[in-house]
């Protein structure tokens, strides 16, 4: 497979040495950057995905009228996370 390169990019000093000093052991200013490019695109896609999500619940919720109070949605995750938390005690 052939490689492609990405632009290089002009910073201040200060932010490459800030991203030098967090190195770890064995990697390179590159791979850092590449890294960190590949977790950006991952977190806007997830991002994308989530807004996709609450747009069709937001119409899904307009065609059907049925909504569903703050109050209501919150007790639900309150239940939800603790029965996860006394699941992960158990286990």
């Amino acid at each position: 497979m052939k490689t492609a390169t990405i632009p290089s990019l002009r910073v201040a000093p200060e932010l490459r040495a800030a991203a030098e000093s967090v190195l770890q052991k064995g990697e390179s200013l590159s791979s850092f950057v590449e890294n960190a490019i590949r977790l950006g695109i991952e977190r806007r896609r997830m991002q994308g995905e989530f807004i996709a999500r609450g747009l069709a619940s937001r119409d899904e919720a307009r065609r059907s009228g049925e909504y569903f109070s703050s109050d209501s949605v919150l007790k639900d995750l309150d239940r939800m996370l603790a029965k996860a938390e006394k699941k992960a005690k158990a286990g």
